[in-house]
């Protein structure tokens, strides 16, 4: 009889008892993106990216399709072009010196041999920047800026860059499709893979 007394009593205790409500769990607020003025001062100093993606060239009524591996360590950019149309394997490397072409080292001659085989002469001190979407630094330019707040056309240089999308890499919004316009060339660039700007 004493046990049931007692089992009675704890149960009468525990109904008083009174349990707090479970919260469902806010997410975290997401990060602001970063001003665009500030993003372009950190994106213009970046020393280490890399990408690897597409590249298709119209020039004319002629062109090319190649593979594209650009990798940049401070002020050295190492250039990758493969592809069956025209431009066969390319390698240059830009340093202060000049642009190195298959190893060939920098002179006006070898300049001339790359603007041969691409068909144009290629921007490389300010696409090292376009890549990355945002302009040169120390040239003058226009710019359009889209509703994320980021660039959507860049004229400089006497090119015109249009950025077709962005995708998200270490939490920095970078280019994933740009096409480049001057004097009846036309460049379309597609990033397939990002390693991020540090």
């Amino acid at each position: 009889m004493r046990l049931i007394g007692v089992s009675i009593c704890l149960l009468v205790l525990s109904a008083c008892v009174s349990t707090r409500p479970t919260l469902p769990r806010m997410p975290a607020p997401a990060a602001l993106p970063m001003p665009w003025a500030e993003r372009v001062a950190q994106l213009q100093k970046a020393l280490s990216w890399q990408l690897d993606g597409r590249a298709a060239a119209a020039i004319g009524t002629q062109g090319w399709q190649a593979s594209l591996n650009w990798r940049q360590r401070g002020d050295v950019a190492e250039l990758h072009l493969a592809g069956p149309l025209g431009v066969g394997a390319t390698s240059l490397t830009k340093t202060a010196a000049g642009i190195s072409v298959n190893g060939a080292p920098p002179s006006e001659a070898v300049q001339a041999q790359l603007q041969d085989r691409l068909g144009f002469e290629l921007p490389i001190d300010d696409l090292r920047y376009w890549l990355l979407g945002v302009p040169a630094p120390g040239t003058a330019f226009e710019l359009t800026l889209n509703s994320q707040d980021r660039a959507e056309r860049v004229s400089q240089s006497g090119w015109t860059i249009d950025f077709d999308g962005y995708r998200t890499v270490d939490g920095e919004l970078l280019p994933d499709k740009l096409v480049m316009r001057r004097d009846g060339v036309r460049v379309r660039i597609a990033v397939d893979h990002w390693v991020g700007p540090s």
